[in-house]
């Protein structure tokens, strides 16, 4: 957009009301704030199995046909549905995740057999810990969790105050697609109870984020004190209708 009348061009998710620029992240549809995810994208997926898991977002990211996707997540899908869905319509080339295995987790499973998929599996704590450095902006961390094991083979060591630790990388993100209870147009989020779990991180430490919400409210309407994730660290709020999960 070119500037016109002396007023700067208006950023990708606001309008110019005539008088000012308004923030609204919440002007695009779920199939057009997803479109922009490319092929060979690095994805956050927020969600603790299936609680806090953004299903909308990953059936419309399916519905777009992306491929070769790394997919950083606390696990590697549940039964038929959600993350294990997106897995089974093989576009995905790498899973990074802490819990790859578990009663219902059998597409994965399937899949990582036939040498179909690859895995890096990082320690639940180590997970969150390099998301986190990624968002703070930091580089490599020491972490206790790790050294002396298969996970730590090829990485540097170093022993600090008596106690051995391994150097790990932060894990950053093309885009991240998380879900909260609530939103509004500035990208504020709240979450309801153990939803919450890796969404904040991971809104954190991707380039784009994207929010499924039960509700956009008008601004205001959150209570200030109750805002986990900034708008600051959000680009598309996108409310859906929940779908119900498979059995």
């Amino acid at each position: 957009m070119s500037q016109e009348n002396g007023i700067a061009p208006v950023l990708a998710g606001a309008f110019f009301d005539g008088k000012h620029i308004m923030i609204d992240k919440s002007n695009l549809s779920l199939q057009d704030a997803l479109a922009q995810i490319h092929d060979g994208a690095t994805i956050m997926i927020g969600g603790f199995g299936t609680a806090g898991q953004p299903t909308e977002l990953i059936d419309g990211l399916i519905a777009l046909g992306t491929r070769d996707l790394v997919i950083v997540n606390n696990n590697a899908g549940n039964g038929d549905y959600g993350l294990a869905k997106l897995l089974k319509t093989g576009a995905v080339r790498k899973m990074v995740c802490s819990f790859p295995r578990q009663s219902d987790s059998w597409v994965f499973d399937e899949l990582y057999r036939a040498g179909k998929i690859e895995l890096e599996l990082v320690p639940q704590g180590n997970l969150a810990c390099r998301i986190q450095a990624a968002g703070m902006g930091l580089g490599p961390v020491y972490t206790p969790t790790g050294f002396g094991t298969l996970l730590a083979e090829g990485k540097p060591t170093m022993t600090y105050e008596g106690k051995d630790y391994v150097l790990e990388n932060p894990i950053r993100a093309d885009f991240a697609l998380i879900k909260a209870h609530q939103g509004d147009r500035w990208g504020n989020l709240v979450y309801r109870k153990s939803a919450r779990n890796f969404g904040p991180i991971m809104a954190m430490a991707a380039a784009c984020t994207i929010a499924q919400v039960s509700e956009v409210v008008a601004l205001g309407e959150l209570n200030p004190e109750h805002i986990i994730t900034p708008g600051i660290f959000v680009q598309h709020v996108v409310q859906v209708t929940p779908a119900k999960a498979a059995a």
